[in-house]
């Protein structure tokens, strides 16, 4: 069943959803989980140093981050000090610096949650519109390998074919019969008259 000309679907569980978030300042990126992870570790260890060797950063790659930023932001997104007779130097995340970290971890922690939840994505994708949605009754399962050709009915009146993965048929529980909704996923409409 399967030909050069039958698309190629991957099984439903093959792919996750993934995605990075940074906070750009001017179309230049000031802030991403990198540069996060830095600034909390220097707020935590008060030095850049000891910041950069707890992360497996070097100090050049850490203090370079750092000069970057301060050149798009304008300002430092920290605050050095030098040491006495006692002790040394050392720094410290400053209010700008805080204030990105806040905004950063906000929407960040959002948008995990929402990647991070199936459901949410299954009830985002399948209601984008009423028009991709057609109802109908599977009048023919083929099996082939790792794709399906599922054939239904709909009541517009038409017939479609869906490829979908033989481990989708299988999970669904699809037989000949069932009520299903075919759910039209596409990137285009083209009209010829």
């Amino acid at each position: 069943m399967r030909d050069n000309k039958m698309p190629y679907a991957m099984p439903k569980r093959a792919f996750k959803p993934s995605c990075r978030v940074w906070i750009e300042f001017n179309g230049k990126r000031v802030l991403g989980k990198g540069g996060a992870d830095i600034l909390k570790k220097i707020d935590e260890v008060h030095s850049i140093s000891h910041a950069a060797e707890k992360l497996g950063m070097s100090y050049r790659y850490v203090w370079n981050y750092l000069n970057e930023t301060k050149k798009i932001l304008g300002e430092s997104v920290i605050e050095t000090f030098k040491g006495g007779k006692v002790g040394g130097g050392g720094a410290r995340v400053n209010d700008l610096g805080k204030s990105l970290l806040s905004e950063y971890d906000q929407i960040n922690s959002s948008v995990e949650k929402y990647v991070s939840n199936e459901k949410s994505w299954e009830v985002k994708v399948v209601k984008i519109s009423a028009r991709n949605h057609l109802k109908g009754k599977v009048t023919s399962v083929k099996k082939d390998g790792v794709m399906a050709a599922v054939k239904i009915k709909v009541t517009v009146p038409a017939e479609i074919t869906a490829l979908i993965s033989s481990e989708s048929v299988e999970d669904l529980k699809i037989k000949v019969g069932d009520e299903v909704e075919a759910v039209i996923k596409a990137t285009g409409v083209m009209i010829a008259k």
